[in-house]
């Protein structure tokens, strides 16, 4: 191990000892309710303030090590890695993939007892910043230990955790997680790979082949999903999904050749195949057919650190492009003074700093154990992350004109990576019916009763009902505890708060008129889930750069009046999106366009087709 890489792991140490006592009187002082999910509430018409007002804080302590981890690794990454290189080649040459591992970073969240950095998910998302700087070899990381042996650390049992957490931890070896599959992608549930127990009980025989896996190439352990023979409660057998730890040496297993890709084009990705490969019983990860939702938890859990990724790729997209702006002139002029490359810039701002502010909030939720599931917003940073990261790079190229066209410079380079993004780790499309239909089910469940009274004719619930859009109609005053003297929220971003209590109140009594309208039919109303999920992805914004802000002025932050021209700035633009759609959600609502929508593509796909005339056509 190299000096920096045992600098590292002696700084962790040394840390962990220092901070036992006060991470035991911490553990004592906390109940053992959990408190409801912030999201999830927001469908209620509810802001759940625990966990998210005021801002997570990182103890002194905390900081201190996070920033002896920062130093080493940014000065590997701005030194020594050619992204350039590594993006013609289509390979991480194996010196700078040894010096990663070294650093420790295939390690960074597997705990200490198993030889890696035991790094708090705030700890990660800060030096996933960092690592971002190469999309390659950030890619390759995520693959390996936020999803590829993250089922171990989270199921796995002593002896599993004991036999591979310290190779992985160390980068002798590398995980995959080998999940689609050519007939299935997004729907899991349809793999194909089988797992039979063999006759004598003491192996699963495993065949199948998956596709586009990150690593596949390089790795000596996969998480693998197959369906398997399981017998249920009634006495009748069912196939159902189990997760296995598979180890390339256990025979049977090749790979293709790997995929020329658009982006992110040094990460290993290919086929893996899997035939007649004996994997023995004490391999099952977790319980016998419970791969399918171990499979969703580990995507959930690893979500949110996109955030922080595209965040530190995006601030240093800002830094190269400010300099050009500031130094290239036209008309006399330089960039730098024209509004509509100005307005580029405050785009680019403020789409980071939410993004950063929704990571490390969701981070600290999950870095906290008596917050509830953060699996929504974790879905929520990644959707907005990776359509912000698209957005941003696109915009510095129209700044940088034919400069950012040329493969000489990096700006090609960090669009074609920026692409995959809004693909892996479940599609946006995927992620945000996953967001609105997990905060709908939950208002149903408390809503049920209410709504089956309305529909019922209930006079008295009726009544109750009008009487409230009565008083929604006459501008009723929202106050749901953010603003005024005992708010959380600082007074300089007063009217920002003020946008978000009405948003998240009309959300709520939306929500209760669409479960009303709809009922359990909402799933397939896709469009409107669309629009859903978009309120609720600028909600969780607005409350994440409010929230941060506000901690920044009240500890005097330096530039927190930057950070409060960017939250209200944020807040405003997030409002009026949601009011309109908000409206577009309403019945009959004439700014919904669904039906003309979902006329054309029917017309254009029964034909498969662009189907008007040419505009030179003529009649004969």
């Amino acid at each position: 191990m190299s000096g920096c890489g045992l600098f590292l792991r002696r700084a962790v140490a040394a840390q962990a000892s220092r901070a036992a006592a006060l991470t035991a009187s911490r553990r004592r002082l906390r109940t053992s309710s959990r408190s409801p999910a912030f999201a999830k509430e927001l469908f209620l018409g509810r802001i759940e303030k625990k966990g998210v007002f005021p801002f997570p804080e990182v103890s002194q302590d905390e900081l201190n090590e996070i920033n002896q981890f920062v130093g080493p690794v940014e000065k590997f990454f701005t030194e020594e890695v050619d992204s350039q290189k590594i993006d013609q080649e289509g390979k991480i040459p194996d010196d700078t993939l040894e010096k990663v591992k070294s650093l420790g970073l295939f390690g960074m969240q597997i705990p200490e007892e198993y030889g890696g950095l035991g790094l708090s998910n705030t700890m990660y998302a800060r030096l996933g910043e960092i690592i971002s700087m190469d999309g390659s070899i950030s890619t390759t990381l995520a693959a390996h230990q936020a999803i590829g042996l993250k089922g171990i650390i989270m199921v796995g049992t002593k002896e599993q955790k004991a036999k591979y957490l310290p190779k992985l931890a160390s980068g002798e070896h590398i995980a995959a997680f080998c999940l689609t599959e050519p007939g299935s992608g997004s729907d899991a549930a349809s793999i194909q790979t089988r797992a039979t127990l063999s006759d004598n009980g003491k192996h699963y025989i495993l065949n199948g082949s998956k596709v586009w896996i990150t690593n596949g190439g390089l790795a000596n352990v996969f998480t693998v999903f197959a369906k398997t023979e399981v017998v249920d409660s009634d006495g009748s057998v069912k196939d159902k999904i189990t997760a296995f730890i598979v180890e390339r040496g256990f025979g049977g297993i090749t790979n293709g050749k790997p995929e020329d890709k658009l982006g992110i084009r040094g990460s290993n990705t290919c086929e893996v195949h899997f035939e007649n490969t004996r994997v023995p019983v004490e391999n099952v990860l977790g319980e016998v057919g419970g791969g399918f939702k171990l499979a969703l938890n580990i995507l959930n859990s690893g979500r949110f650190s996109m955030g922080a990724f595209v965040a530190g790729m995006i601030k240093k997209l800002i830094e190269l492009t400010a300099e050009y702006a500031c130094t290239r002139k036209q008309f006399n002029r330089k960039l730098s003074e024209f509004g509509l490359i100005q307005e580029k810039f405050a785009l680019m701002a403020r789409k980071v700093y939410a993004m950063e502010s929704m990571s490390y909030l969701t981070a600290g939720m999950l870095d906290h154990p008596e917050i509830s599931d953060c699996s929504v917003e974790a879905a929520m940073v990644k959707v907005f992350s990776s359509e912000s990261a698209w957005q941003c790079v696109s915009e510095a190229l129209q700044i940088l004109g034919g400069a950012g066209y040329m493969k000489d410079y990096p700006y090609e380079r960090m669009l074609r990576d920026s692409r995959i993004l809004l693909i892996f780790e479940g599609t946006n499309e995927i992620l945000r019916m996953f967001i609105a239909l997990t905060g709908l089910q939950h208002a149903g469940r408390i809503l049920t009763a209410r709504v089956k009274e309305l529909k019922r004719g209930n006079v008295t619930v009726l009544m109750e009902t009008v009487g409230q859009r009565l008083r929604d109609s006459l501008g009723q005053t929202v106050d749901l505890g953010l603003t005024g003297n005992l708010g959380l929220v600082h007074p300089s971003l007063e009217d920002s708060a003020t946008k978000l209590e009405q948003n998240v109140y009309f959300f709520g009594r939306t929500v209760q008129d669409l479960l009303q309208r709809f009922g359990k039919t909402i799933v397939e109303e896709q469009l409107l889930m669309k629009r859903v999920a978009n309120i609720l992805i600028n909600m969780y914004g607005m409350a994440a750069v409010l929230s941060r802000a506000s901690r920044s002025i009240r500890i005097g932050l330096r530039n927190h009046d930057h950070e409060i021209l960017l939250a209200n700035t944020f807040c405003v633009e997030a409002y009026f999106q949601n009011v309109f759609s908000l409206a577009q959600l309403q019945k009959r609502a004439p700014e919904n366009l669904d039906e003309h929508i979902k006329k054309i593509a029917q017309q254009i796909l029964e034909k498969r087709a662009y189907i008007c005339a040419h505009p030179l056509d003529r009649m004969s």
